[in-house]
């Protein structure tokens, strides 16, 4: 990846327009349930969401291969596809961006509320 593809994010627009293509070739119950997963996945994304690419590819290759081998969506992610998500971005406790940004309001306020008291 080059300088301008990371300034202007082509990379990912590349990668989601491949993506999408792959999932279009899936069965029904398989694209509903890669629609889910990427909402599942969106709050535990960066400002650019490439740190969820490689688990993106990973998600979309396991229900590719299962949808060849004839499994269904049931057998592949449970009833649980939350908690399927949840597991590949590292478990419960996982940061999201809402964590981040808490995080970050803290330590402003902190360093606000530090610099009047001292």
């Amino acid at each position: 990846m080059n300088f301008w593809e990371t300034v202007t994010g082509s990379d990912l627009t590349r990668d989601w327009k491949a993506f999408e293509a792959r999932a279009e070739a899936l069965p029904d119950d398989y694209r509903a349930a890669w629609g889910q997963i990427k909402g599942h996945f969106s709050p535990h994304a960066d400002f650019t969401g490439r740190n969820l690419t490689p688990l993106l590819d990973a998600a979309l290759g396991l229900l590719e291969e299962a949808a060849t081998d004839g499994q269904s969506v049931h057998e592949v992610l449970g009833d649980d596809i939350r908690g399927f998500c949840t597991a590949l971005v590292g478990g419960e406790g996982a940061r999201t961006h809402r964590d981040r940004w808490r995080q970050q309001l803290n330590r402003n306020v902190a360093r606000k509320l530090s610099r009047l008291g001292g």
